[in-house]
């Protein structure tokens, strides 16, 4: 970090050839390869989520946080060596200026990768779902840092809606109240992670790709420096049944009270108990999805650096 305090970022040559050329580039969370599957499924993962975008069209960048620099584009050597690794942190935004100053290493969460996106000059990230309202947080005040830095960062999120353990009725009022449009690519409903629909009904429904990379446009142009949430739902075959997994988050919840589980504890602890629950499907969907939603990503992303491409030529 110099002298002045500005945020040291460290740019692949492949991310940094998109951005200069105004092409398009998809962040991604390293959250996912250090705190999700066991080694060396995790990184074997990442490299297929990167794949996806590149099937979109568009060039990934994976965001660590690495020796006090925010990494933006991890190699394969680098996503290796974060997967075999153990007791690597997850960092949220709140996380984020003490982790670089300490020099460490750091795993980005939604919403780190959020302010470190935004930092880049990266204008859509991917994630299979996005934190939300806690079930019960009108006594705990559970609500995901993702859903504050979304009215913060100006960064288009694609993702499979929020997790399903979640109050997805309270996570859709807070995104209203906070002025975050929500569009639901191709599908009616807001999706619930590796369930096709949450059975709430999306604010609003847009098929084409070009018009929802107008969308972001349009926001950011109206002076508003929040993000725009665009969901895709999981492909039906690789989806879990919404009932099947209430179930199985409902009967988690009363172990979880027993047990005292709460806090940041709980969603790791819901998610392993629907995993179980479902017979190893919960799990397997995830990594399904992550790949699903990243592919929509880059395809988005492309739209998007297409009609920034065509403005700038008319105006020039």
């Amino acid at each position: 970090m110099n002298a002045r305090g500005t945020i040291p970022l460290v740019f692949s040559e492949e991310v940094s050839e998109a951005l200069q050329s105004g092409g398009p580039v998809v962040a991604l969370e390293s959250n996912v390869i250090t705190h999700g599957l066991p080694y060396p499924d995790n990184a074997a993962t990442a490299i297929k989520v990167e794949a996806a975008v590149r099937a979109g069209g568009a060039v990934p960048a994976t965001i660590c946080l690495d020796a006090g620099q925010i990494v933006i584009g991890m190699n394969e050597t680098q996503i290796e060596r974060f997967a075999s690794a153990t007791g690597i942190p997850k960092v949220s935004s709140r996380d984020l200026p003490i982790i670089l100053a300490q020099g460490g290493m750091g795993a980005t969460s939604v919403a780190s990768s959020l302010v470190a996106a935004q930092l880049a000059g990266v204008a859509f990230f991917s994630s299979a779902g996005l934190g939300g309202v806690h079930r019960g947080a009108e006594t705990t005040m559970d609500i995901s840092s993702d859903l504050i830095q979304l009215t913060r960062s100006k960064v288009a999120v694609v993702c499979a809606g929020a997790k399903n353990i979640l109050d997805l009725n309270l996570t859709m009022e807070y995104l209203e109240t906070q002025c975050v449009p929500v569009i639901s690519y191709r599908s009616d409903d807001f999706p619930a992670f590796y369930c096709v629909s949450s059975g709430i009904r999306s604010p609003h429904r847009i098929d084409d790709e070009e018009v929802i990379a107008r969308v972001v446009e349009t926001h950011w142009a109206a002076g508003n420096h929040s993000g725009v949430v665009i969901t895709t739902p999981p492909r039906a075959e690789d989806a879990v049944d919404r009932d099947e997994a209430e179930a199985a988050i409902r009967q988690a919840l009363v172990a979880a009270e027993k047990d005292s589980i709460r806090g940041n504890a709980i969603t790791k602890y819901l998610m392993r108990a629907v995993d179980r629950a479902t017979g190893g499907k919960a799990a397997a969907a995830n990594m399904a999805v992550l790949i699903s939603t990243a592919e929509v990503g880059g395809r988005l992303a492309t739209a998007h650096a297409r009609i920034r491409h065509n403005d700038s030529t008319q105006m020039g």
